[in-house]
């Protein structure tokens, strides 16, 4: 059995949706660590600070303030020592313009925020499974939205 830790980083401005996000990642069976910033701004000085040890995986919040999501999408795929960085969307709009934008800009899966704490968990452990069995590289566009 795979019992690989992820170091997680999650880009989201509301505080609420943190709280849930690391309270999910304590109930699931995949061992996670959590780094949290709350802007653009902040999420592309923390990934250049840490350039020698980057997360596993970042969730990205589409609407945040200074720098949405995907102006930061576009950043690090232009960025050469960040572009193979797995980048799964979370957010609570599911426009299907926006949606297809974001699967041509690379990133690694599209989530839809839940309400409900259950499905919370369910998702973010299909999405770090299902990430983790593609060795972390973009699906097939049929497959690119995760659902719980």
């Amino acid at each position: 059995m795979n019992t690989k830790h992820y170091n997680l980083l999650l880009a989201d401005d509301d505080e609420d949706d943190c709280d849930f996000f690391k309270e999910a990642l304590d109930e699931i069976s995949i061992e996670t660590s959590l780094n949290m910033v709350h802007d653009g701004v902040q999420l592309m000085d923390y990934l250049k600070a840490n350039e020698s040890k980057l997360p596993d995986v970042v969730f990205l919040d589409l609407n945040m303030p200074r720098k949405n999501g995907l102006e930061c999408l576009a950043e690090i795929k232009d960025d050469e020592k960040l572009k193979e960085l797995p980048i799964i969307i979370f957010s609570t709009s599911l426009d299907s313009e926006i949606v297809n934008n974001l699967y041509k800009n690379g990133a690694s899966f599209y989530i839809r925020k839940p309400g409900d704490f259950s499905k919370l968990k369910k998702v973010i452990e299909n999405a770090l499974t299902n990430a983790s069995e593609n060795n972390f590289k973009q699906p097939e566009r049929a497959h690119f939205i995760l659902q719980p």
